[in-house]
């Protein structure tokens, strides 16, 4: 049959609030709806996920209601999200992030916790070319179970999810894509499991496909991260609406037009940024500053924040976070985030004495100070030393955890970071029982820390007036 429909699909994925080279994708996209819609052919512009990242100054100090006027600005149809939207934001933030979108958000795994459905999503949408041609677009994300009841959400397991709607909506479709924020491997599984899907286009392992990878007659897309890459899908139909070819690229950020203006958009969003975080929050009385392969006396200030706020018996954390000191003065918003700019919660674990001791031993590694990380929220470069408060060894070598000799058999509760709780670099924390601080990150510990600081100072310096 003869060949009557051409579909345009371009997507983003995992841009992680990366804008340096936004002007230009922004661009791309609008000339290229304008071009199709020139020649009379359907154009979707898709974002799947992880577009927020807290990390940039502009998210943060607009809470990731400029990434939606970006988005918006681009001419995007339709976008499902990623962890960082859905676990780095309070519930009240995610509520009203999408307020102002002039675009549909698409996610079929996430409920309240009465398991209706949130007002500012839709489980799918289907969309009609002007050719008749019904496109089905169902998102879902990936399941941080723990993470999204602690803040209020239930989520369901996706696969299953995207399942039963693409069962539901089978035949009021021509084209079924879907927006996945699973990972590389669940979206192949999906694939394997389900011939409903046309297109997956993917996201949040960072994986990139230069050219379609095809498993059971599916296509899959992905575009790697940082807005290196926009992809390119197209699906071609004929006269009855059925699908008789498809094919996948992706156009690198060089490849596409540049203007003199590009670097001062984006360095206007991070002045944005910058300016709506000059609120105060406390006054630091001395200089405390950044050492990474040792203890400092900003590590000794973040160490008793972490101890204070969460009442554990110990904290630990690796000096790799702090991404600058802090001067004395007065300390605002904008500062604490430079200085943590990582989307990374504080986290309790319920540990056993020889658990504890196994910890200890483990962050002695002498390798690990230097080594890079990447991903798990971490926004440096390398780890740095392993910073302990209040766990030590005395002269006989026995570990103390606060005033409590470590032993077996009793138990013990470590504050640390959220990173940390995924095994890779302490496999028994990944099992071992925990409380998740949500949606609090640990540059709010750390400025409650501040606060409570100057204010028991100025208490104090009032007592003494009396006398």
């Amino acid at each position: 049959m003869q060949q009557v429909e051409t579909i345009h699909l371009y997507h983003t994925n995992d841009v992680h609030s990366h804008f340096d080279s936004w002007p230009q994708i922004s661009r791309f996209l609008r000339s290229k709806r304008e071009l199709h819609e020139a020649e009379n052919k359907a154009c979707f512009l898709f974002d799947i996920g992880d577009h927020v990242d807290r990390s940039h100054p502009f998210t943060e100090g607009t809470t990731g209601k400029g990434n939606v006027a970006l988005l918006n600005r681009a001419g995007y149809d339709a976008v499902t999200i990623g962890n960082n939207e859905g676990i780095t934001m309070s519930k009240k933030a995610l509520t009203t992030l999408y307020e102002s979108a002039d675009f549909d958000v698409v996610l079929c795994n996430l409920e309240e916790t009465d398991h209706s459905i949130p007002r500012w999503l839709a489980p799918y949408q289907i969309y009609e070319t002007e050719q008749g041609v019904r496109v089905g677009v169902i998102g879902a994300t990936a399941m941080y179970t723990e993470f999204y009841a602690r803040l209020g959400w239930h989520i369901e397991e996706p696969r299953q999810a995207l399942k039963k709607i693409a069962t539901q909506i089978q035949h009021k479709t021509d084209v079924l894509i879907c927006l996945s924020h699973m990972g590389v491997h669940e979206d192949r599984l999906l694939a394997e499991e389900s011939t409903l899907f046309d297109v997956i286009l993917g996201a949040h392992t960072h994986h990139l496909f230069t050219e379609s990878e095809i498993v059971n007659e599916t296509l899959l897309a992905a575009t790697g991260k940082f807005a290196q890459y926009v992809g390119h899908v197209t699906i071609c139909l004929d006269e009855s609406k059925k699908v008789i070819g498809k094919r996948a690229e992706v156009i690198h950020v060089n490849e596409m037009e540049r203007a003199e203006e590009d670097v001062d958009e984006v360095n206007e969003l991070i002045s944005t940024g910058n300016e709506a975080m000059e609120e105060r929050v406390f006054y630091n009385a001395e200089q405390l500053k950044q050492q990474l392969f040792t203890e400092s006396a900003l590590s000794s200030f973040f160490g008793r924040a972490m101890v204070e706020y969460t009442n554990a018996d110990c904290a630990m954390f690796n000096a790799g976070i702090f991404m600058g000191s802090l001067e004395e003065g007065w300390v605002t918003r904008r500062q604490l985030h430079s200085m943590l700019p990582h989307p990374i919660n504080p986290c309790v674990i319920t540990l056993e004495g020889r658990e504890l001791l196994e910890i200890y031993n483990l962050a002695q590694n002498e390798d690990w100070p230097k080594l890079e990380i990447k991903g798990l929220g971490f926004r440096g470069t390398i780890m740095g030393k392993i910073i302990f408060e209040r766990l030590y060894k005395n002269k006989q070598g026995e570990l103390f955890a606060g005033n409590r000799q470590v032993v077996q058999g009793e138990t013990y509760t470590l504050a640390t970071l959220d990173m940390f709780t995924f095994g890779f670099f302490f496999p028994v924390l990944q099992q071992a029982e925990k409380e998740y601080y949500m949606p609090e990150l640990i540059r709010d510990i750390a400025g409650w820390y501040g606060k409570q600081k100057a204010l028991a100072k100025m208490n104090m310096s009032e007592h003494q007036n009396e006398y």
